[in-house]
């Protein structure tokens, strides 16, 4: 690959790089908490939903290497084993596996499952997906923070719909009752068009007559994707409520999508998503039959020390109060991202919403400061 690095740039490879990140704006995102997490005290004009820390194709960071901002993606390809360490590349190739995420959703996210490692590899070549990579998923919450996630058991699901009193829900209900929730959700996502909005009226008059926090949601739903069946998800999956600090993680074939908070997310480096509803995005309905999986359920990860540990070899999340400082172990590419208060690292200062690479041939990292940390790195096989 052409090496398009200046020469100052070169002679920095294995120094700590500030970062520069971009915004996404996505119509479920917020008009506050990034602007306010970065110091910008007035709202954002267009919703803010996610900043991208990493080397995703859709939105590499850029990186501060010889007094000259670079694609942190480019600069990644110019020298893998340096920015990335050995280890790293003979684990994932010369890609950063990971992609960290500030995420604010103040509406709720699409109805959605990711593939598994096999079903990406198998499907990219298929045509079905955009990159043969699965997409794990880890959310720490920086607020209270509320997701669906996982399928309750069947028979508590059945009774939840059935609850509502409305015959015409007789082919969700019955497969469920059955024991059967993959045929319950295909019966949710193949609803017939004809007569949807009289049925969500329905559904949403009689969630709101039953009351409780789950058909609360149903009704938000409803309001939300007025011709939506899937507005029923309160009732299909499991309701976690996240505190600050708790972290979940969605494996592959865990159905899923968040409704509210403010959090750190860390991911597979993929862009593969099937959706379920509550979107005007296609659906591939046998692609997410085959990939969901209702026995997977959603993982509540506790810290083991300063770590988020997970299931997935692409990343693990970690965090740390500073006050007398840390040393993290050197020759994995890392990110630093400061949420609170203000950290020092290889001779950059970083305030709220800052960041930097830490590039895997650099040693022991030293960070200090009187501020809370997070750092996303590889994970373990």
């Amino acid at each position: 690959m052409n090496d398009s690095r200046t020469p100052a740039a070169r002679a920095t490879v294995g120094t700590i790089g500030r970062l520069r990140n971009p915004v996404k704006n996505y119509d479920w995102g917020s008009h506050t908490a990034i602007a306010t997490l970065t110091g910008r005290h007035s709202s954002a004009k267009l919703p803010e939903a996610e900043m991208w820390f990493g080397t995703h194709p859709s939105g590499s960071s850029s990186v501060l290497r010889g007094g000259t901002w670079h694609s942190l993606a480019e600069t990644v390809a110019a020298d893998p084993v340096a920015e990335l360490g050995p280890e790293t590349v003979e684990r994932f190739g010369s890609r950063l596996p990971y992609l960290l995420k500030l995420i604010a959703v103040d509406l709720p996210l699409s109805l959605q499952v990711h593939p598994s490692r096999e079903q990406a590899e198998e499907g990219f070549v298929r045509g079905t997906y955009v990159d043969p990579f699965p997409k794990p998923e880890l959310i720490c919450a920086l607020t209270p923070f509320t997701a669906l996630a996982g399928f309750r058991p069947a028979e508590e699901a059945a009774a939840l719909i059935d609850g509502l009193g409305l015959p015409a829900l007789e082919p969700i209900v019955a497969p469920l009752a059955a024991g059967d929730p993959s045929a319950a959700l295909r019966a949710l996502v193949e609803w017939p068009k004809e007569g949807r909005a009289e049925l969500l009226d329905a559904i949403a008059r009689a969630a709101s007559a039953a009351g409780g926090p789950d058909n609360e949601l149903v009704v938000r739903l409803a309001e939300i994707h007025p011709e939506d069946p899937a507005c029923l998800a309160p009732l299909f999956l499991r309701r976690h409520e996240l505190r600050p600090g708790e972290a979940l993680f969605l494996g592959a074939g865990v159905l899923h999508c968040y409704l509210s908070g403010f959090g750190v997310e860390i991911m597979g480096g993929s862009d593969n998503v099937l959706r379920a509803g509550l979107t005007g995005k296609p659906m591939d309905v046998e692609e997410l039959l085959r990939v969901t999986d209702p026995s997977v359920p959603a993982l509540r990860i506790e810290p083991s020390g300063n770590l988020y540990r997970t299931p997935a070899p692409e990343f693990r999340l970690g965090t740390a109060v500073l006050g007398p400082g840390l040393t993290l172990q050197g020759g994995v590419p890392r990110i630093l991202l400061c949420t609170e208060g203000e950290i020092a690292t290889g001779g950059h200062t970083l305030r709220p919403g800052e960041s930097a690479f830490v590039p895997g041939a650099h040693g022991p990292v030293e960070v200090r400061g009187s501020g809370t940390v997070f750092w996303a790195e590889p994970g373990t096989d």
